[in-house]
């Protein structure tokens, strides 16, 4: 990696050079032509993999039919013959914002995509569906594809790494709209000018708060990347008609350094790829085995080891207590350190349960397993004996979990914790887990084939085999692609599915 570089507030009578700037280096890292490693355009085609296995797999659900619905209203523009809309015929486009938004919800729906945590935490995969849809619409070949989500990866991961928003409250997409601004930047080969304003305005219309992940949590949860992605369209189309944007956007005195996140005295490293370095920051980042929140996962796994083991752990007749020693984020985000009573009512939307650890571990003792659709069933989440366990599970911050998951050597880093259980009878268990089983260092990590397994099972009943078949050729031939042949790593949904599916009707 290259020297870091320090971003701080500047009086606007310091008149920052464009050159001195962050959005400026994001855009330079945007248009320098480095190469792709084999194994980081292997991950690529992995996660476009799972970005369509998670997608397919909620394509009934309200929100991702309001949103689809909502995009199909909505012909292609011009400059291009449009884009696809999952689960929808290829012969049917719309505008490629539109297709960005109706896609992105889809994929992030039943939160089940990769995750990549440090200083702030973010779902890159959020980064593809906006560029796949510009892709499409322009007639850019896999190899151009491949290299703008190589880039959308980097920005995001650099800006997580070392930018902190929800210590402010401050939603992660903020990191998620440049990095697909200068993904498209990378797409298009645009002049490094344009995705500098394009990452401005970019940033500047994704900032907000949390209060999307807190309390009763919507299903704007799901559309929250989606909005990210599409105005990060937007803005390119904007830039490259010679708008321009707030500057400097990060580092001005009013700017999103001074008053949404560590104020006037904050100073920041971000540390981007040298000229010519390849970009691999994707290999850092993780999928999810199970749907729900990054930080469950390897609890999941460890409780659902404990079910085999210590059936005992799922009644609530034999257990006194249930304590998680965790994270910081872990216990102040979906742990009892929130403070959300919602985290603990058996009415609560399916968004936040995904986002209560009592509740997922409560059901992963019960159970032994997890799954997308069972686990979250209002009956399931309201029967008595599970909500009698889920009340008698807490969390606690642990420093030493802390240390661990800000740790900067991926060996160190893990996301899990230490439970301890207290039965009835005196004994305590005590068992604890670094990282999920599908973490490329956990026991069972993902490769290839799981992420093929991924699909096959979220397809089932939604796409034909014939389908998830032809699209896989289509993923794995991704570098080689040539223009016109995007269309094919869309998907059509078995006849008569999305029909079934009734969306109320809206403006459009």
């Amino acid at each position: 990696m290259s020297p870091t570089r320090t971003v701080r507030v500047h009086p606007s009578a310091d008149r920052l050079e464009r050159k001195d700037q962050l959005a400026w280096a994001l855009a330079e890292v945007a248009a320098d032509d480095a190469p792709v490693d084999a194994d980081v355009a292997e991950m690529v085609v992995n996660r476009l993999v799972d970005d369509t296995a998670v997608a397919v797999a909620a394509l009934t659900r309200a929100p991702v039919a309001a949103a689809r619905a909502q995009a199909l209203t909505h012909g292609p523009s011009s400059g291009g013959p449009g884009s696809t809309v999952l689960g929808v015929t290829p012969g049917v486009r719309t505008s490629p914002e539109w297709a960005a938004w109706a896609n992105g919800v889809a994929v992030r729906e039943l939160d089940l995509h990769d995750t990549f945590l440090a200083a702030d935490y973010a779902h890159p995969g959020d980064t593809i569906p906006p560029l796949l849809a510009v892709a499409q619409h322009v007639g850019a070949s896999g190899h151009d594809l491949l290299r703008a989500i190589v880039t959308a990866y980097e920005v995001q991961v650099a800006l997580v790494r070392a930018i902190c928003l929800h210590r402010h409250r401050i939603d992660h997409v903020a990191h998620l709209g440049p990095a697909v601004a200068a993904g498209l930047g990378t797409l298009l080969h645009l002049d490094p000018e344009v995705t500098f304003h394009a990452i401005g305005q970019a940033l500047h219309t994704t900032t907000a708060t949390r209060q999307s992940r807190k309390g009763e949590i919507s299903t704007w949860k799901a559309y929250a990347p989606a909005f990210a992605g599409k105005v990060a369209v937007e803005a390119v189309d904007r830039a490259m008609r010679g708008q321009t944007s707030p500057s400097p956007v990060y580092e001005g005195e009013d700017g999103v350094v001074a008053w949404l996140l560590d104020g006037p005295d904050a100073r920041y490293e971000v540390a981007l790829p040298a000229p010519g370095e390849p970009r691999r920051s994707i290999l850092e980042t993780y999928t999810k085995e199970h749907s729900a929140e990054y930080q469950s996962q390897a609890p999941i796994d460890l409780a659902r080891r404990l079910h085999h083991e210590h059936p005992e752990v799922g009644d609530p007749a034999q257990v006194r207590s249930i304590v998680l020693h965790t994270s910081h984020h872990t216990h102040h985000v979906i742990g009892s350190g929130a403070h959300d009573p919602q985290k603990y009512d058996p009415t609560a939307t399916r968004e936040t349960l995904d986002h209560s650890i009592p509740y997922v571990l409560a059901v992963a003792l019960q159970d032994g397993a997890w799954h997308h659709v069972a686990s979250y069933l209002p009956e399931r989440a309201q029967r008595p004996d599970t909500v009698a366990l889920w009340q008698r599970v807490s969390t606690v911050e642990d420093p030493a979990w802390t240390a661990r998951y800000h740790a900067t050597d991926p060996a160190e880093r893990a996301f899990g914790g230490r439970l301890e259980i207290t039965l009835e009878d005196g004994r305590v268990l005590v068992e604890e887990i670094a990282v999920a089983d599908a973490h490329p260092l956990g026991t069972r990590p993902f490769t290839r084939p799981q992420y093929v397994a991924k699909l096959r099972t979220l397809a089932h009943d939604v796409l034909d085999d014939a389908e998830v078949q032809r699209f896989l050729g289509v993923a794995e031939r991704l570098a080689t692609l040539q223009p016109g042949e995007l269309a094919g790593l869309g998907v059509t949904a078995r006849a008569g599915l999305l029909e079934s599916v009734v969306s109320p009707e809206g403006l459009f």
